[in-house]
């Protein structure tokens, strides 16, 4: 799978079977807040959500970012992958959203 930084559009983007599948973000400084995961349910289930998500936490790693993880779906992921809990801020008025939607932790995204 092929992922693209839409920089313009500020979403990290896939195309799988003609279905735009993306991870929505905004940079502030170093900080990089990882607002919605969208995957359209003809797609869902094959760990796209999850490859956008880990792209997106590898290259906050590499540019030195801080990550706030607003999307339900990627605070999942990441308590699901410690390696990556050192790029995480908890607080941050200035990017918070709100948390009663999103992804459960078992799913491909919203």
């Amino acid at each position: 799978m092929v992922i693209n930084d839409n920089t313009a559009a500020q979403r990290f983007e896939a195309t799988v079977d003609g279905a735009l599948c993306v991870l929505e973000y905004r940079i502030r400084d170093k900080t990089l807040s990882l607002d919605h995961a969208g995957v359209p349910d003809v797609v869902a289930g094959r760990g796209i959500a999850a490859a956008l998500t880990k792209h997106a936490l590898d290259r906050a790693r590499e540019r030195g970012m801080i990550v706030i993880p607003n999307c339900a779906y990627v605070a999942a992921w990441i308590k699901r992958h410690p390696e990556y809990a050192d790029l995480v801020r908890r607080t941050d008025d200035a990017f918070r959203v709100d948390q009663s939607v999103g992804a459960s932790p078992d799913s491909d995204g919203v």
